[in-house]
């Protein structure tokens, strides 16, 4: 047989993770500020687009069929293109009369794909790597995901913002702007066709999945785990307030000061919270890294929580205060930075409570579970913003953080979860 040369992992790596965060910003968070601009109600927008966490719920279901048909190469194929052709549509559909429902129907079907892509993926990357490789990239990978979020909720709505101005027509320039991250997930799409190694296990492993599955002891397993009522408290409530205030801190930031907004134009949004925020979000990350791998995440862990926590009281103070632009920057900037160091000691603590045989399993239960504990806040933040207005409702989500606080002591940390650093 003729051997073939696999390419190096930083070929592919980097553009699959990119791929990957574009769609999942798109569906979860832009769309709650073209909906806004194209004038959708705030509890409808916070309602409809809660929902659209549902697959990234509930995906472990139906992750032993990506196991079982095909290869992961294939789905990635498979799923980039179908994720293409829905971004395609939905920028088509913002064009319509009932632009509403028919965007919202496509933004659920992507997220299905989007979710399924996220399993092969993180399939494909445990086949296509060794051991070593997979712990070099970890961080390589977290990083193109986070660019692709920056590239989503920052370049992409400034640029919307730019052509609402320049066009004087809000729904084409998000359908230009929707229609230009199709064009990229398309290029990307060949790029894979063309790039992407067919490792030998991707092949026998369909295979042997196809034997046996023990899809309902690994469930099992899951909650038979002890405390387990401890840790469903904690990674369910450990960001109930900020999965309030992340639904409505877009829409704060563009409602107009009569209503108790900020009033920023969308390109402003785009850089304060989809650029400059993200950025900090991500330094604040490594920055978390670096302290849990110096200090271990029991002593970490109630401190990198109050960061977490804290500074949503910034958004209680803009919305009395309603202050200058020149402010909002930093202080969006800050409650993102504290966002992103106190949900590392969250993150480790997963890794941390999926050990033993059924570990990669069991990391999609929890990261399904956490999921759920951003959908289910989400689905009432609008509700309670318009019966509050904003300043009540932020002190609102300062007071939510408090139940995930206290479960954070009632959690199983008998021992340091090893190699923190990855």
């Amino acid at each position: 047989m003729k051997q073939t040369i696999s390419p190096s992992p930083w070929t592919y790596i980097p553009t699959l993770y990119f791929a990957s965060g574009i769609p999942y910003v798109i569906i979860n968070t832009v769309s709650v500020i073209f909906y806004k601009k194209l004038g959708i109600d705030n509890t409808q927008i916070t309602l409809w687009t809660s929902f659209l966490y549902l697959p990234w719920v509930i995906k472990m279901f139906w992750g032993p069929i990506v196991d079982i048909y095909s290869t992961k190469r294939k789905w990635i194929l498979y799923t980039q293109f179908a994720m293409f052709c829905c971004l395609g549509l939905i920028a088509f559909s913002l064009q319509l009369p009932n632009f509403f429902f028919i965007s919202l129907a496509t933004l659920t079907i992507g997220a299905f794909i989007s979710a399924t892509y996220d399993i092969a993926t993180d399939g494909f990357y445990l086949l296509a790597l060794s051991p070593e490789q997979q712990a070099f990239f970890v961080g390589i990978r977290s990083l193109f995901y986070r660019l692709a979020v920056i590239f989503g909720s920052g370049i992409l709505v400034v640029l919307a913002g730019q052509l609402e101005v320049s066009l004087n027509n809000i729904p084409l320039s998000w359908t230009i702007a929707i229609g230009f991250s199709a064009l990229i997930l398309a290029i990307v799409f060949i790029f894979h066709r063309l790039i992407l190694p067919s490792p030998e296990s991707d092949n026998w492993q369909q295979i042997q999945a196809r034997e046996n599955i023990p899809f309902w002891s690994i469930i099992s397993s899951y909650f038979a785990q002890e405390k387990i009522i401890a840790i469903l408290a904690f990674i369910l409530l450990y960001r109930f307030g900020e999965a309030m205030l992340v639904k409505i801190a877009s829409l704060f930031l563009l409602d107009k000061p009569d209503v108790g907004g900020l009033g920023l134009s969308t390109s402003d949004v785009g850089l304060v919270y989809g650029t400059f925020g993200v950025i900090s979000l991500i330094c604040g990350g490594i920055l978390g890294g670096l302290f849990i791998s110096k200090y271990g995440l029991k002593k970490c862990l109630f401190p990198m929580a109050l960061a977490l926590n804290l500074p949503d009281i910034f958004y209680v103070y803009m919305a009395y205060t309603k202050p200058s632009l020149t402010l909002v920057y930093p202080l969006v900037s800050l409650e993102q930075f504290g966002y992103g160091f106190g949900f590392t000691a969250f993150s480790v603590y997963l890794m941390y409570i999926c050990q033993g045989e059924y570990k990669t399993s069991h990391f999609a239960i929890s990261t399904g579970i956490m999921a759920l504990g951003m959908m289910l806040p989400g689905l009432i933040s609008g509700y309670l913003q318009k019966a509050f207005g904003y300043p009540l409702f932020f002190i609102l989500v300062c007071l939510l953080t408090i139940p995930g606080m206290i479960a954070l002591f009632f959690i199983p940390l008998k021992s340091e979860p090893k190699r923190q650093n990855n």
